[in-house]
């Protein structure tokens, strides 16, 4: 048998103390999830009603098949800038007439749905995920273009929207638009592009100018019916291929369009029967200790997140900072590493590199756990071949072609964070636990390697060094990383697809796996060339 055991003691004194830091560290990320729940502020929202309209998630809602999931990505987007939390806009992949579809819904009620440089961002990034994972699009647009105080950062970097839509047309990935209010200016370009456009009687608005531009360029009188209804569309200029009587009308057009789609998947099929792990999940709350400094082991969430916790381990006794094995999540094989002990020796690096192989051998997703510190650093390492040996590791993180979906728990840092996988390697889902964090480093060792830097240079001039401002300094700086390093932080910039509850993490793996397979999943033998 290859079932984890587990030595966690749910009721021992260090558990209770690290399940109740993080139920604190959960209850502000639902603050600020809140935020993004409600848009624009209640006004707005109220408005919205008042004016016979759903509101985004509402359509969402309406939209997915009754009961099914819907995950929700980059909900925090913009969080800690002058943007409303949330870039409003909410994209997420859910359940359509029984296929897996991403979603892209203006909120209306911040700003009009007006574009700003953090929509965009997140909308890239879910423009990443259909084309990555090969999933139809339904855009519910209701959007009054760019936002013109930020257009020097959206015009210009705007217009690959557009390209991604025709780009995915163009790969076999069909493009739904369903027009609620105004798509105007560049937003025209969406329905424009798509392979199906529905629109709403006496509400759709798409033209490339409204009235008052279009008097300002040309002096000719118009109104929004004649110059973009969507009757008009409909009848007279063939943009609108469907014409809704209301909103709920237009969200059944748009669930027919998909059950029409013969859409098939084209990955394995999971197992048909799924084994749940032999452990609670509840008690992933207390394995991530407050203070990152001290170890845990990661075999305890593979025990609550892995089929019948069930994992066989490669190479146990070699490279023990790094646990590599395989298993099954909701029937779906993965290869699985994690991080045991933070620091990656050339061990650790070198059996990485082989098992990335492996699973490329047999076409088998991994799974990242991250808790590391990066590579280890010394002169018997730098000898030692720490180099050559973690570029191994990056280059088969880099070449590897079956799909990469990454966790961080703990700590991730440095030249550690991209060998496991981080955002600049294109995982196909890259998700955060409220305990984790990322930098170049941690902030007390960045601080004191400023502060060695600045004694040198002080010594090197003769100048005596200040030892007050360099205490001051230190301390201004472990702050500013410190708060730089934390999940609320690197979500607001979309370097994550949100900060999830440690209990969710077997069920919405489980669901990115499931939406992987609508693609091939083939791995590879082309790498670059490893130094030995």
């Amino acid at each position: 048998m290859t079932a984890l055991r587990t030595a966690l003691d749910a009721a021992s004194a260090d558990h209770l103390a690290h399940t109740e830091a993080m139920r604190a560290k959960l209850a502000e990320i639902e603050t600020e999830h809140a935020k993004a729940l409600t848009g624009g502020g209640e006004k707005y929202l109220a408005r919205h009603h008042d004016r016979g309209k759903l509101l985004a998630r509402e359509r969402i809602e309406l939209l997915l098949d009754p009961d099914s999931p819907f995950l929700e990505l980059c909900p925090l987007a913009g969080w800690g800038s002058e943007s409303t939390v949330g870039a409003a806009l909410v994209t997420g992949i859910g359940v359509v007439c029984g296929v897996e579809c991403l979603i892209v819904a203006n909120d209306p009620t911040v700003r009009g749905g007006a574009t700003n440089p953090w929509t965009l961002r997140k909308s890239f990034r879910a423009h990443e995920v259909a084309e990555q994972n090969r999933l139809p699009v339904i855009a519910l647009v209701e959007s009054g273009g760019a936002d013109l105080p930020t257009q020097k950062e959206v015009f210009i970097p705007g217009g690959r929207t557009f390209r991604d839509i025709t780009r995915a047309s163009a790969a076999g990935i069909p493009t739904i638009a369903i027009v609620f209010g105004n798509s105007t200016a560049g937003g025209a370009y969406i329905p424009g592009m798509s392979d199906h456009v529905v629109m709403i009687k006496e509400q759709s608005k798409v033209f490339l100018g409204g009235p008052p531009l279009v008097k300002m360029a040309t002096g000719e009188e118009s109104d929004d019916e004649s110059l973009g209804g969507a009757e008009m569309h409909a009848r007279t200029s063939g943009l609108a291929d469907y014409l809704a009587a209301d909103e709920h009308d237009a969200i059944r057009i748009g669930r027919r369009i998909v059950s029409r789609l013969n859409w098939r998947k084209q990955g394995p099929a999971p197992r048909a029967t799924v084994l749940p792990p032999l452990f609670a999940e509840e008690e992933l709350l207390g394995i991530v200790p407050p203070d990152l400094k001290t170890p845990f082991d990661p075999r305890e969430v593979i025990a609550r997140v892995a089929d019948g916790s069930d994992f066989d381990e490669f190479k146990p006794l070699y490279g023990s900072s790094l646990a590599t094995g395989w298993a099954e999540i909701h029937g779906y094989p993965v290869g699985i590493l994690a991080n045991t002990r933070g620091v990656l020796f050339s061990e650790e690096a070198q059996k990485a590199a082989q098992f990335i192989q492996l699973a490329n051998r047999y076409d088998t997703p991994l799974l990242f756990l991250h808790n590391t510190t990066g590579y280890m650093v010394g002169k018997e390492y730098e000898q030692k071949g720490i180099i050559k040996h973690g570029a191994q590791m990056i280059n088969a993180v880099s070449n590897s072609t079956v799909p990469h979906i990454s966790v961080l728990m703990g700590a991730s840092y440095g030249a550690g964070h991209y060998g496991m996988c981080g955002r600049a390697y294109d995982p196909r889902f890259l998700f955060a636990w409220p305990s984790a964090k990322s930098a170049v480093m941690g902030p007390a060792q960045l601080a004191g390697v400023i502060s060695l830097v600045m004694r040198g240079s002080a010594a090197a001039k003769g100048q005596p060094f200040d030892e007050a401002a360099d205490g001051q300094m230190r301390e201004l700086i472990e702050a500013q990383i410190e708060a730089e390093s934390l999940p609320l932080f690197l979500s607001g910039r979309v370097y994550d697809d949100g900060v999830i509850d440690p209990r969710d993490t077997r069920t919405i793996i489980g669901f990115c796996l499931s939406v992987i397979a609508n693609a091939p999943v083939r791995g590879t033998e082309k790498f670059g060339v490893f130094r030995l």
